[in-house]
């Protein structure tokens, strides 16, 4: 029997990892149909997301400054569009994703995505890649996310979905949707709940209470806590460590511990839009727009 049981091991880690190697070409060479080559993109305000390569990884960085960072539907598809190429690029091996200006981002712009949301969402459709991983297909190479300031909300749940994750000493983490008659509808109900542990997740999503970088290393959802000055190179330099080494190692290792947490989390990531609809809809969703732009507390009925 036990002759049997490790036949059975030995070849199913084999069929992963043959699955693996025909999924991605040689070190440099083109072979896949839909291999593409990420284009840089240069930091300018005609550009909401940036894009520059640094030989065999990307930094892929945020750009709306002016209005703290805040993600529109224009630049979730621009950065959903980083995201697939930087992965059919098999030139490239490690991605950093960050933030320009004094904030990674204070999350959602909502006036932007309200009409969006209230309709189920965006589709993402061919040559796209989920930035918050909630459906198919999801991202196969490592990425780095190095935050500062405010990171709040989506920012939080486009962190949770880094491999790595550094966190200047000056990060104000935030995921406060719920006293703005709304709720976390990108993924943290699910990624913070698994990482940081079901009181510890609830402490802050439920409050809407803000935490340090110190209290998510507490936690565990941050792996470095540098300086804002260094934290941007820190994650630079992890990426630059990952990508010297096999990036067939690196694939499957990737695909062989998403197996462990995506059975758990498919269903309850893909029912987010849908509940996020709903509550986009609701008078209570009204009533915490309507506070926050007349500077007072909303008072919520629940309907």
């Amino acid at each position: 029997m036990q002759r049997v049981l490790r036949k059975i091991i030995m070849f199913s880690a084999l069929s992963l990892f043959a699955g693996v190697v025909s999924a991605q070409s040689g070190d440099d060479v083109k072979t896949r149909p839909d291999d593409v080559t990420l284009v840089d993109i240069p930091t300018s305000a005609a550009h909401k997301i940036t894009v520059e390569r640094r030989g065999k990884i990307v930094l892929i960085g945020i750009n709306r400054p002016d209005i703290q960072n805040r993600l529109d539907p224009q630049a979730y598809l621009a950065l959903a569009k980083a995201y697939y190429d930087y992965d059919h690029d098999p030139s490239l091996r490690a991605a950093v994703l960050f933030g320009h200006g004094d904030n990674f981002s204070q999350g959602l712009d909502v006036e932007g995505f309200k009409a969006v949301a209230s309709s189920g969402g965006l589709t993402l459709g061919a040559g796209l890649i989920d930035p918050l991983g909630k459906k198919m297909p999801y991202l196969t190479k490592p990425l780095i996310v190095a935050v500062h300031g405010d990171t709040w909300n989506i920012a939080h749940e486009l962190f949770l979905v880094g491999d790595i994750r550094v966190a200047a000493n000056n990060t104000d983490f935030g995921q406060d949707e719920n006293t703005h008659g709304r709720f976390p509808g990108g993924g943290s109900t699910v990624r913070f709940v698994r990482e940081a542990g079901w009181a510890n997740a609830m402490r802050y999503i439920l409050t809407g209470d803000h935490w340090t970088a110190r209290e998510a290393y507490r936690m565990g959802t941050v792996q470095e806590i540098p300086d804002p000055q260094s934290a941007l190179d820190k994650a630079i330099e992890l990426a630059n460590r990952i990508a010297a080494n096999g990036p067939l190692g690196i694939k499957a290792s990737l695909a062989s511990a998403h197996r462990v947490i995506d059975p758990v989390q498919a269903g309850a990531l893909s029912e987010l839009d849908a509940q996020r609809a709903t509550l986009y809809k609701s008078n209570d969703f009204q009533e915490g727009r309507k506070a926050e732009a007349e500077g007072r507390l909303p008072v919520y009925h629940g309907n």
